[in-house]
């Protein structure tokens, strides 16, 4: 009588997790070995084989613990955050492809995806367009600005120049030096815009997006971080009057004005009208100058000075 052995199946020596892990561990060590001590502000130092950063300067420029993300890349078993990964990314320079792929195999949602962002629709691109030589914009709660006129994005520097991810009020407020330099009265207006961003996070806490550019903003600027220690909140401000110092057109007196776009608050409307009649006359050149760049761009051909 023969006897028939049944032979287990062959067990996969590594699950989809391993993989995914094996993965990130060696994309990250690709990011890292790429970038030397110099672009990354640091100095280079003796003795150094390592081709590109050391472990421990990533982690550093992260501000997050050297053990922890000497883990990550030995492809342990461990938990990321998103504001983690952020800081990671921004760490290790990533463009707009690498960042998807970072959080795509750490398994986590990337918070500054545009996805999650309220839609703008054709109507209120109309009317921000419509309402220049004004400088409007929408924003959601938390200061992303997430559509603008001309005006609005010449207002302080060149929004265009800045990267989708990093057009975020509070954010150049404190590490632009464009709008810093901008802002008669920034004392004021960044002590505010604080105590705001406080009162509204209270009904955020546990959203990443929300806890990824607050680990930013404190990462960035000592500035902010002391603003943020007061623990003061204040409830958003409909009208107000703003002074900036436009580089191009001189100093205007702005009215400021916010509107919820739907019945519930979420993305607002923000307008600046002029206080006075020297302020109407400095946007309208500021929006001729705008006009003439952007023919000129289009034509190749050289613009006449706007008087």
């Amino acid at each position: 009588m023969t006897t028939m052995t049944l032979e287990r199946p062959a067990v996969a020596a590594h699950t989809a997790d391993d993989v995914r892990r094996s993965e990130l561990a060696a994309f990250l060590r690709s990011r890292r070995e790429r970038i030397s001590p110099e672009q990354a502000g640091l100095p280079r130092g003796p003795r150094r084989r390592t081709p590109g950063l050391r472990r421990e300067e990533v982690a550093q420029l992260a501000a997050v613990g050297v053990t922890w993300y000497t883990w990550l890349e030995q492809a342990r078993d461990i938990q990321v955050s998103a504001q983690v990964l952020d800081s990671i990314a921004r760490a290790l320079m990533l463009d707009r492809g690498e960042r998807v792929h970072l959080f795509a195999l750490a398994g986590s949602t990337d918070p500054l995806s545009p996805a999650d962002c309220p839609g703008v629709t054709p109507a209120l691109h109309a009317m921000l367009e419509r309402l220049e030589p004004f400088p409007a914009c929408i924003q959601n709660a938390r200061y992303d600005i997430l559509a603008y006129n001309r005006t609005y994005g010449h207002l302080l520097g060149d929004l265009d120049a800045i990267a989708p991810e990093y057009r975020n009020c509070l954010w150049l407020y404190f590490t632009d030096d464009d709008w810093r330099a901008g802002t008669a009265d920034r004392e004021e207006a960044t002590r505010a815009m604080v105590a705001k961003f406080r009162a509204a996070m209270a009904e955020h806490l546990a959203e990443p997006a929300w806890k990824c550019l607050l680990k930013r903003l404190q990462d960035a600027s000592e500035e902010f971080r002391q603003l943020w220690a007061r623990h003061e909140v204040a409830e958003l401000t409909a009208y107000r009057t703003r002074s900036l110092l436009q580089p191009r057109v001189g100093m205007l007196r702005l009215d400021y004005t916010s509107l919820w776009t739907g019945p519930t608050p979420g993305a607002r409307l923000l307008t600046f009208t002029p206080a006075d009649q020297e302020t109407q006359a400095r946007l309208e050149r500021l929006l001729a100058l705008v006009r003439a760049e952007e023919a000129l761009e289009h034509t190749g051909a050289t613009a006449a000075p706007v008087r």
